[in-house]
C-alpha cells in the first residue's frame, strides 16, 4: 500500500489523512464499526484482496485505530475492534454518511425524512437480522427520533418546523407512554433514543413522565455501528424518524422507516411486536413441546 506522507505537521486534516490512507480504509472502519470484527468476514463484505486488507489492518493497528483481541490460538486468529481512538472516528462516519446521503444521492436539501423508495431506505430495512450494539431486556421497541426539549429548556434549531420529518417528537413519545401498558402486555418495552445530552432528555422524560427511559447516542455508537440515518441541524447530528423492534438476543425483527405519521407508526409497531412476539412463543413452545 502506498503511503503519502503529510506535507503539514500541524493540519489536523493532513495527519488524520495519514492514517486514514485511502476509501478502503474509510470502509474497514465503518464495517468494523458495525460488528464485522473478523478477517474473512471483513474481506467477504468488502471484496478487498487479503493482501490490502491485511496491510490496511496493520496499519490501523499500528497507528492505535484497532486493537486485535484473539478467539483462537490454534491457528491464532483475531477479533479487529475500536480502540478509544478509533471510536473517536465515529462522528467522521456519520459525518461522510450525511453528506453522502444528502449532496451526492440526493438533491441537497435538508431533511429528517426519506422516500420510501430511497437508498437510505433501503439500506435501513436491511438491518432486519442485524444486531443492535446494546443490552436489551427481552423485546424491546427503539425508537429513534431527532429531538424533544422540556419547556423550560426550548434548544430547538431555528427553523426546526420547516424541516421535512422533524416536527412531532413530543406527540410520539406520549403517544408511546399512553401505550406503554398495550406493548407490555404484547411483551415488549419501549426505549426512546436520541442523539441529545443525556440531561436534556431526563428533563423531558421528567417532563413528558414518560414511564421507560431514554437513551443517549451523542458519542455516535448506534448512528455509527448501524449506519442509521441522520441530518445535520444547528451544529448536531440528529437522527431521522425510524423504529426498530429488537428481540431478546438484540437481533432486529423488525424496521419501520420513513416514519411520517408519528402517532400512527406507534399503532403500527404494536401490531407488529403482537405478530412476531406470539410467532416466536409458539415456535418455541413447538420446539420444547413438539406434537406427539
Amino acid at each position: 500500500m502506498r503511503r503519502v506522507e503529510p506535507v503539514d505537521a500541524d493540519c489536523g486534516i493532513e495527519q488524520a489523512l495519514g492514517v486514514l490512507t485511502d476509501w478502503w480504509t474509510f470502509l474497514v472502519v465503518r464495517d468494523i464499526a458495525g460488528g464485522v470484527t473478523r478477517f474473512e468476514a471483513l474481506q467477504r463484505t468488502l471484496g478487498v484482496s487479503r493482501r490490502a486488507l491485511t496491510e490496511r489492518l496493520s496499519a490501523l493497528v499500528e497507528h492505535g485505530v484497532l486493537r486485535r483481541a484473539a478467539y483462537s490460538e490454534h491457528p491464532p486468529r483475531y477479533d479487529y475492534l475500536l480502540t478509544p481512538k478509533g471510536e473517536g472516528l465515529l462522528p467522521v462516519l456519520i459525518a461522510l454518511q450525511d453528506w453522502g446521503t444528502r449532496h451526492v444521492l440526493g438533491d441537497g436539501s435538508l431533511t429528517a425524512s426519506a422516500r420510501p423508495e430511497s437508498a437510505e431506505s433501503r439500506r435501513v430495512h436491511a438491518l432486519v437480522g442485524r444486531r443492535v450494539p446494546l443490552a436489551v431486556p427481552g423485546w424491546t421497541v427503539l425508537y429513534f427520533f431527532p429531538g424533544a426539549f422540556a419547556p423550560s429548556a426550548l434548544d430547538y434549531p431555528p427553523g426546526w418546523a420547516d424541516i421535512p420529518g422533524a416536527p412531532g417528537c413530543t406527540l410520539e413519545s406520549m403517544t408511546y407512554a399512553a401505550r406503554a401498558a398495550d406493548f407490555a402486555a404484547a411483551g415488549a418495552g419501549i426505549r426512546g433514543v436520541s442523539t441529545q445530552r443525556p440531561d436534556q432528555l431526563e428533563a423531558f422524560a421528567a417532563h413528558a413522565r414518560l414511564p421507560f427511559p431514554l437513551l443517549s447516542d451523542a458519542d455516535g455508537r448506534l448512528a455509527g455501528g448501524l449506519r442509521l440515518p441522520t441530518f445535520r441541524a444547528a451544529g448536531v447530528d440528529r437522527f431521522k424518524r425510524l423504529t426498530l423492534l429488537a428481540d431478546p438476543a438484540a437481533t432486529i425483527r423488525a424496521v419501520q422507516f420513513p416514519v411520517t405519521d408519528p402517532a400512527a407508526s406507534v399503532t403500527e409497531m404494536l401490531d407488529q411486536v403482537r405478530a412476531l412476539v406470539t410467532d416466536v412463543d409458539r415456535k418455541i413452545t413447538r420446539h420444547i413441546h413438539p406434537p406427539g
